[in-house]
């Protein structure tokens, strides 16, 4: 008796490979989306980023000054940082770290780039700006940074960039700073073949 008692008491094991094969299958789907949205989310940002200005990313091209009104009545405090990156044994900084300017009008701004190095080599500056939404309202004329800038061993020069600070920059913006990074791109084919021309 008690031997069917505990089959009754007993259920049979319930097959759990559906539910298994559910779960996998969702799993995948989440992987795929994830791996899908990694590839979109680097687009997306610098699209969000052009337009609020947030990650300081100024225009790669050069601003038209025509009919730029001045505004005398006020200053802005433009700051300039620059920096090499990965240690590079170069001298880059700017003549003048600290210009106070009226929106609309028209500056020049000096770099001194010297290579210190024994061989040729070919730089790139990447500028950004802090706060960034100053970004949006600084408009360069003329960089040296819309270029790559080739130089022999031991070369010094002064790379000018001209620029002005549009006259609808935001009340609450005093100041802001302009960095330059300076990158050592002489191993990419485009430096290669500038190196070349020169």
């Amino acid at each position: 008796m008690q031997p069917e008692e505990q089959s009754k008491g007993q259920r049979p094991p319930q097959s759990a490979k559906p539910n298994n094969a559910k779960l996998v299958g969702k799993l995948v789907v989440v992987v795929f989306g994830m791996f899908g949205f990694g590839f979109a989310l680097v687009p997306l940002y610098d699209v969000f980023c052009d337009i609020t200005g947030i990650n300081g990313k100024t225009n790669d091209t050069a601003a038209t000054y025509t009919n730029v009104e001045i505004d005398q009545s006020r200053e802005v405090v433009v700051e300039f940082i620059t920096r090499t990156n990965k240690q590079i044994p170069w001298e880059f900084e700017p003549v003048i770290k600290r210009m106070v300017v009226h929106p609309g009008e028209m500056y020049q701004a000096d770099f001194v780039l010297r290579n210190s190095e024994s061989r040729d080599v070919i730089a790139q500056a990447v500028p950004s700006v802090s706060p960034g939404q100053a970004a949006l309202y600084l408009n360069k004329t003329e960089c040296f940074c819309f270029e790559q800038q080739p130089l022999v061993a031991g070369q010094r020069v002064v790379m000018p960039m001209r620029f002005y600070v549009d006259p609808d920059l935001p009340k609450d913006i005093e100041v802001f700073t302009l960095n330059y990074t300076l990158y050592d791109v002489t191993g990419t084919t485009t430096g290669s073949t500038q190196m070349g021309q020169k």
